[in-house]
C-alpha cells in the first residue's frame, strides 16, 4: 500500500490533464458543487498520493466518487484506492454515473 500522503509530480500532471477531460457525469455534478454551492469548497481531480480522487472537499476530508461500469472490473483496486484515502483521514462516497445522471438530486 503507498504511504506518501503528498502527490508525486506525475500524479500532479495526471491531475491537471484529467480536470480537461470531464465524463458528463462529472461535468454535471461539478456544476452542483463548485463555488462553494454547498457551502464547502471541492476541488476536482485533486492528486492525494497516487491516487487522484474526482471530487475532494479538503476542509471536511470528504471525497465524492464517481463510477461508471469499469469499476465493476476494478472492485479490488477501487477498495485498495478507498483504504488509502481513508488513512490520509478521508471519508469516501461513491455514486454510480448513472444516479447522477438521472437523478442528481
Amino acid at each position: 500500500m503507498p504511504r506518501p500522503s503528498r502527490s508525486d509530480p506525475k500524479t500532479r500532471t495526471r491531475a491537471i490533464e484529467l480536470r480537461k477531460e470531464l465524463t458528463p457525469a462529472e461535468g454535471k455534478l461539478w456544476s452542483r458543487i463548485r463555488n462553494d454551492q454547498l457551502g464547502v469548497n471541492f476541488r476536482r481531480q485533486h492528486a492525494i498520493g497516487i491516487y487522484i480522487p474526482d471530487f475532494v472537499c479538503i476542509h471536511k476530508k470528504l471525497i465524492i466518487e464517481l463510477d461508471g461500469s469499469q469499476h465493476l472490473e476494478q472492485e479490488e483496486y477501487d477498495k485498495e484506492r478507498t483504504k488509502y484515502l481513508e488513512t490520509q483521514g478521508y471519508r469516501v462516497i461513491r455514486y454510480w454515473n448513472n444516479d447522477v445522471m438521472n437523478n442528481i438530486e
